[in-house]
């Protein structure tokens, strides 16, 4: 047998030819791994663990603190590139992931950049101590260090390697700040069980004896000492085992010739070498395919200095670990930076809040809602059309309600929930709106149809053609919100953000993320709904614009409403920019939105009931008491003589107003001719009894003539005067059907029977009135109803009593 070998060109020669001499080799120095391919070196054997050795060790380091990602740091040289192949091996079987693999040959800082870029946490490196000074200032410069990252590196360096290889910029403590808790991996030079081996020594008192010798001689220790030492026991062993075998040999051919060859005893010694097991000074002693199946050490660098902390068995394969072993966090290492996803929730403090203040909105709308019920008879109410009423507060108890689904996200209910939600509170909130401020609208637009009218003729419009108004804007919502469902429907996305570092200070990161409803074509939909909406706010200030001057408050809302537009509309354009720059901040998002639709919805219905409230409280018929048209400050001031009044009379119908001015002025003398006409023939009545049938057949049409002109005067077409009702029926009905037996009558008794008498009162004097009253303070002739007071209007006097009984008898 061939023993020793230590540099690994000499040794690797020797062994690849002992094949051919039937020769075995021992080493007990040679560590590289090319020496373990037994291929090429089948008599080679070693008592110290090769390079490779340590990778078994660290793959059951790593899988003790459930690290499974790594990465690799090798020096460019064959040593290092044989241990990082074979560890490479041994991780994929072990099923962890080599998150990169970096190599180096002068400046490793470039390399160390890419495993820092790569997230790697745990790094297993592969390079000679002059090297490592630099590495560990890399690390330094690159905050490679702390709690954070664990670095295992080869444990073979000399005593304080960091002082005397030290070739870089960094000062020694900077590297030892950037060292502190690293892990070195050797083999075990002398075992720590004080158990007595082959030899009769402990591995304890083999060391004495040792250290006594080489004090006698004033040499150096060797690492390889007790491989050495325990390679002549290997060596002894195997004699003695082919002697022994040899002669059990010889004795069973003790009856003829016994001779054995060269191959054949250097088959035995190999057999023999690969059965070798025993106790010696460095551990168990055991050979597979060759290999020394020792024991590996693990060593931290703690405080300037390096500690053993636990070992490894190979034979056993098993990792004892001490507790002198710690890192600089308050756990282990992370083999990567865990990123915990953590959703931006709505705060639950803010968000009972809003719902608290969203409850008592709701509560303030149902108080509405039961006082336009229970006064829907009394006629300032009633003249406010209760039903849109009903509506108006129904839209707004539905923004209300939209708050409460804003609210909730992932954290309160399921993905799919969430996508259900999505799609309701978008319904909720656009129906909603339209159902208030489209009741709202409908409302202003029958007083425009009514007092907007050139014509001036009476309109009656019913809250049920109100009512199908809304629902066809109604209609127009659900139109648009049902194609989107079906085209396009609301889904739930996930945006996630960069990553954050944990605020309690832990080895992770938060990558936060916040659900989205959204789908494929937002922007168009949501251009739609809002082309949409500005319309029909646009509509509703056209209208409340165009009905300013109708100042009958029980009927026209415009003023209220072109101030719930005017803050709806600011409020929402406010809202929505504030909202779409907060859209990664869902607290700040949900209190912006869900204060602009309380604001809104609370505005608009305060806007709308609490004058009637008010009004009802202090006056209840002052909304009613004047139904006449007046004028406001921009009011056109007519001639004193005209007693007509107008509603809210345009600048552009100046020149129709004056036309009109001149034709009554004309219409007003005819009449006075009529009446002087008149009087003639009824002082014929009384002095020529014979002209009665010409009366009734010529002047009686003069009468209807002057009641017809009257009327046109009065400025109310499609409306007749009670007058000429009067005249038409029953004055005519009583001549046409005289009894013609009194025609037989003379003249004088016929002019003077009461009947006659009657008949002349009745005509005479109320067209006497109505000819000339107007012009001495009397009866306004624009009255509407005989029943109504003429003293409404400014311009004229009260009417004595005896002419208002003779105008309502008529």
């Amino acid at each position: 047998m061939i023993f020793g070998g230590v540099c690994p060109s000499v040794t690797s020669i020797i062994a690849e030819s002992l094949e051919g001499w039937n020769l075995v080799q021992l080493s007990f120095a040679a560590t590289t791994p090319v020496l373990a391919d037994k291929k090429k070196y089948p008599n080679f054997f070693r008592t110290v663990p090769s390079d490779n050795a340590v990778n078994p060790a660290v793959v059951k380091f790593l899988n003790h603190y459930n690290w499974t990602r790594v990465g690799t740091l090798t020096q460019d040289v064959q040593r290092f590139s044989e241990v990082r192949n074979d560890l490479t091996n041994e991780l994929e079987k072990a099923d962890i992931q080599i998150a990169d693999t970096e190599s180096f040959s002068n400046d490793p800082c470039i390399n160390v950049k890419k495993l820092k870029d790569n997230d790697v946490r745990i790094i297993i490196g592969q390079f000679d101590e002059n090297l490592a000074s630099q590495v560990f200032c890399c690390a330094y410069n690159l905050n490679m260090f702390g709690s954070k990252y664990q670095w295992i590196i080869p444990g073979w360096y000399q005593h304080k390697w960091w002082e005397q290889a030290n070739t870089t910029n960094c000062t020694v403590k900077k590297l030892l700040t950037a060292m502190e808790g690293y892990i070195s991996v050797d083999f075990e030079p002398l075992s720590s069980r004080p158990v007595k081996g082959i030899s009769g020594r402990t591995p304890q008192e083999y060391e004495m004896e040792y250290t006594r010798e080489l004090r006698q001689k004033g040499v150096e220790a060797s690492k390889f000492h007790g491989f050495a030492y325990d390679g002549i026991w290997v060596i002894a062993k195997t004699l003695t085992r082919v002697m022994e075998r040899l002669q059990i040999k010889q004795r069973q051919n003790i009856y003829h010739n016994f001779t054995v060859d060269d191959r054949e005893v250097g088959k035995m010694v190999l057999d023999v070498m690969n059965e070798t097991n025993f106790n010696g000074v460095t551990g168990q002693v055991m050979f597979r395919n060759g290999e020394r199946m020792g024991t590996i050490k693990f060593n931290q660098f703690q405080d300037g200095q390096e500690l053993k902390v636990g070992e490894y068995n190979a034979i056993a394969d098993v990792l004892d670990l001490n507790n002198t072993i710690k890192f600089q966090g308050v756990e282990p290492p992370k083999d990567r930076t865990f990123v915990r996803h953590q959703r931006r929730n709505i705060n639950v403090p803010l968000y009972s809040i809003l719902s608290t203040i969203t409850i008592l909105g709701m509560l303030m709308a149902g108080a509405f809602l039961f006082f336009n019920i229970k006064n829907r008879n009394h006629r300032l109410i009633k003249m406010s059309s209760p039903y849109m009423n009903n509506l108006i507060i129904l839209g707004g108890m539905l923004s209300y309600a939209s708050i409460f689904l804003f609210g909730l996200d992932g954290g309160f209910v399921s993905d799919k929930e969430f996508e259900t939600l999505c799609t309701v509170r978008t319904w909720i909130l656009i129906v909603g709106y339209t159902t208030a401020f489209g009741a709202m609208f409908a409302k202003t637009w029958r007083v425009h149809a009514i007092f907007k009218n050139v014509k001036m003729k009476k309109k009656i419009i019913k809250d049920q053609k109100l009512l199908i108004i809304v629902g066809g804007m109604l209609l127009i919502d659900l139109c648009i919100l049902i194609c989107w469902q079906i085209v396009d429907p609301l889904r739930r996305t996930v945006e996630e953000y960069s990553l954050e570092p944990d605020p309690q200070g832990r080895d992770i990161a938060i990558r936060p993320f916040l659900e989205h409803c959204e789908n494929t074509h937002m922007t168009i939909w949501l251009g739609i709904v809002y082309a949409y909406k500005g319309l029909l706010m646009l509509f509703g200030c056209f209208l409340a614009w165009e009905t300013r001057n109708v100042s009958i408050p029980a009927l026209n809302d415009s003023k209220y409403i072109g101030m719930s537009v005017y803050n709806v509309g600011i409020m929402c354009i406010i809202g929505a920019a504030v909202s779409f720059l907060t859209r990664d901040q869902p607290n700040v998002q949900f209190c912006i939105v869900a204060l602009v639709i309380i604001f809104c919805s609370t505005i608009t219905l305060c806007l709308v009931f609490v004058p009637k409230l008010i009004t009802m409280r202090t006056n209840p018929d002052a909304a009613t008491q004047n139904r006449r048209l007046k004028f406001t400050q921009n009011q056109i001031k007519e001639d004193s003589k005209t007693s007509t009044s107008v509603t809210s009379v345009n600048q552009t119908n100046t020149s129709r107003l004056d036309g009109l001015q001149t034709d009554n002025h004309r219409l007003r003398m005819r009449i006075t001719e009529l009446d002087k006409e008149l009087e003639e023939v009824t002082m014929q009545l009384q002095d020529t009894p014979e002209k009665t049938p010409y009366i009734k057949q010529n002047h009686y049409p003069d009468a209807n003539n002057i009641l017809s002109i009257r009327n046109f005067t009065d400025g109310r077409d499609g409306e007749k005067s009670i007058l000429k009702n009067h005249l038409e029926q029953k004055p005519q009905a009583q001549w046409g059907s005289m009894d013609p037996s009194r025609i037989s009558r003379g003249p004088l008794e016929d002019i003077n029977s009461p009947e006659h008498i009657q008949r002349r009162l009745s005509l005479q004097l109320p067209i006497l009135h109505h000819a000339y009253l107007p012009s001495i303070g009397g009866v306004d002739a624009s009255c509407t109803s005989p029943n109504e007071s003429p003293g409404s209007s400014p311009r004229h006097r009260h009417m004595p009593p005896s002419y208002r009984v003779m105008v309502s008898g008529l």
